[in-house]
């Protein structure tokens, strides 16, 4: 969802002007140092041969902003159409060609070069279109059907249409998709929202407020940029609209909807529509997930499990949420298009189903792009069919912190302080990067440590952490277990995190597996805990790919939960003492994916160089 927090601010005044006016790359810098901003990391002159803006009309009659570019060239053009709520519509304005954009104004360059119409289109009650925002409503996907028929029907339009995008962006083409608009010929959606309260709003049904209260000011901060296009425009219209959406968001937001509903009522469940409705999307289906996704988590709602296999690849990886801005995954992205879209026979069908992305690094961690346009996988998995179905291992929780694998736990409960938060890691402030251990760190978390691997063990999917908790005098606690890899060389790893409020512990019973435990999450399923009575929590920890080399050990740590990525939770807060119990009665464990016959590389990548998996030194040596 944040598809970047920009460093700068988006007042661009002089600046949107001078682009306006076409004016050079060095009179737009000394136009943004004039406004008192930072020198642009980049900017553009236009690539297009003309741009065409206007207002296409949904079916109850409001009227959504688009803007289009259309290629040097003559004829008619197939269409590729983002569709968010974020500056969508304004592409090709003074904001845009200033970088001052939301998604990736190299990767529309790039395909308006390859012969596309690249089509933006603002959501209802966003930017300068009309209606009332209402995220992931009812009136999303219908909305995105009507544009996608009324770019078929244009007269540099050849008809054939396809959607591309991260983050908003992704999440309206499954919207769209599921509408099944006749020209819509292919989607290639990447980092959604699936499933928004288990994905984002509540993960094992924590509340992560703080993501959508920030999210609250970005988007706001993103109708500043349409604003600057539209002021350099003399655009009366849109700016009158920004303003009006801008003072009657609020009551509709998302920070609000959190603290109206705080359980998975009518409203929160309509938002588990990309994920529910999947079955309905007929069209091939390009996906990219990213592991460690700093704004809205690994999971997605599991939507791709419900989509036909045959029309379905995945890229999945390790990094975070702009990974889609890869130069490697937009080769793959224009291949699927000019197939599915343009029509080419170019072999795309006969590609490898899942492609993995092992150890992703990057050569430039400069500036908005760089760590992401230049990330590349140190190795790779393919695999011909999806889902890709690992074995279970069980690593059992046991005495001296003790984490055997295959074996069973023994020794008396573990207690810690409970709420002390663990580490911060990969937040917006200290991106890449754990933040500090809380001062009584020691006294408030738990961690278990395998021995050294005695082979390579290279985990996929998600995980189960099996925790047998009690707690002293409180109905509730929340639980945050981290997964982290301890090397030979004394550095620790982050993997991954997932959360679960032990109230919400009942399970779907029927959906779950070893592997992955699924909440009911319903208010009637809520458990309160007993004093001093264990009770079993299974956590789902979101899906993951890591390679535990030989003479590496595997950890987990349970605390509280803690800031990670854009996510700040708002955990239960009387005060208690927790204990892990992992007796024969009560087998406290964590069930990982394994995958088998693979060669794993036998160096070990250098530390802080994997995105989003950054080394500390182990605070236990």
């Amino acid at each position: 969802m944040y598809s970047n927090l920009l460093t700068y601010p988006l007042r661009l005044g002089t600046l949107a002007l001078a682009l306006s006016m076409g004016t050079s790359a060095v009179a737009l810098a000394q136009a943004a140092q004039s406004e008192g901003l930072p020198p642009a990391e980049r900017s553009y002159q236009p690539f297009w041969a003309k741009r065409v803006t206007g207002y296409l009309k949904a079916a109850d009659g409001t009227e959504l902003r688009y803007s289009v570019l259309l290629p040097k060239a003559e004829g008619k053009f197939p269409v590729l159409v983002r569709y968010s709520g974020y500056d969508s519509g304004s592409i090709g304005g003074a904001a845009y060609l200033g970088d001052n954009e939301t998604f990736s104004v190299t990767t529309d360059k790039q395909l308006v070069e390859q012969g596309y119409a690249v089509m933006g289109v603002q959501a209802r009650g966003t930017g300068c279109s009309q209606g009332t925002f209402d995220f992931l409503g009812p009136q999303y996907g219908t909305d995105g059907r009507d544009a996608i028929e009324f770019a078929a029907s244009q007269s540099w339009s050849d008809g054939n249409i396809g959607m591309f995008g991260w983050s908003w962006a992704g999440m309206s083409q499954l919207m769209t998709a599921e509408e099944q608009p006749k020209h819509l010929k292919a989607i290639a959606p990447g980092m959604v929202l699936g499933d928004a309260r288990g994905d984002s709003w509540a993960p094992g049904g924590v509340p992560n407020q703080e993501f959508t209260t920030t999210w609250h000011w970005f988007v706001d901060q993103r109708w500043e940029a349409v604003k600057a296009s539209a002021n350099a425009e003399n655009d009366e219209r849109c700016l009158k609209q920004v303003a009006e959406n801008q003072g009657k968001v609020v009551a509709t937001s998302l920070m609000y909807n959190m603290i109206r509903h705080p359980l998975r009522d009518e409203w929160v469940q309509q938002r588990s529509a990309p994920r529910d409705r999947a079955a309905r999307i007929k069209v091939p289906v390009l996906s990219m997930q990213a592991w460690q996704d700093e704004a809205v988590m690994a999971r997605e709602g599991y939507y791709q499990e419900r989509l036909d296999p045959k029309q379905l690849w995945m890229v999945q990886a390790s990094g975070g949420h702009n990974l889609y801005e890869s130069e490697r995954f937009r080769k793959k992205l224009v291949a699927f298009l000019d197939h599915f879209v343009k029509g080419q026979s170019n072999g795309f069908e006969k590609t490898p189903r899942v492609e993995v992305w092992q150890e992703t690094v990057a050569e430039n961690r400069e500036g908005r792009h760089g760590a992401n346009e230049t990330a590349h996988p140190t190795w790779t998995i393919e695999r011909d069919s999806f889902p890709i179905k690992p074995k279970a291992v069980t690593f059992a929780l046991s005495e001296n912190g003790q984490l055997i694998e295959n074996g069973k736990g023994s020794g008396a409960p573990d207690g810690y302080n409970y709420p002390i938060p663990g580490p911060e890691v990969n937040t917006f402030l200290k991106d890449h990067a754990w933040g500090p251990q809380h001062p009584i760190w020691r006294e408030g978390s738990l961690a278990y440590t395998s021995a050294p691997l005695t082979r390579d063990l290279l985990t996929y999917g998600t995980a189960s952490a099996d925790i047998w908790l009690t707690t002293f005098l409180s109905p509730d606690a929340d639980l945050q277990v981290t997964v982290t890899e301890v090397r030979p060389d004394g550095q620790e790893v982050f993997v991954q995190r997932g959360w679960l409020r032990m109230s919400a512990r009942k399970l779907d019973e029927a959906r779950s597996t070893p592997l992955r435990p699924w909440l009911l999450d319903t208010p009637d399923a809520i458990q309160p805990m007993l004093p001093n009575v264990p009770a079993l929590g299974r956590m789902e920890i979101p899906p993951f790919s890591h390679a535990f080399r030989k003479g590496s050990k595997l950890r987990i740590w349970i605390d509280a939960p803690s800031r990670t990525g854009g996510y700040g939770f708002n955990y239960f807060s009387i005060t208690s003492r927790n204990s892990v119990v992992h007796d024969d009665a009560h087998p406290s464990q964590l069930v990982l994916g394994e995958l088998t016959g693979i060669a794993v590389p036998s160096a070990l990548p250098a530390c802080d160089t994997l995105l989003k998996q950054p080394c500390r030194p182990d605070p236990l040596k």
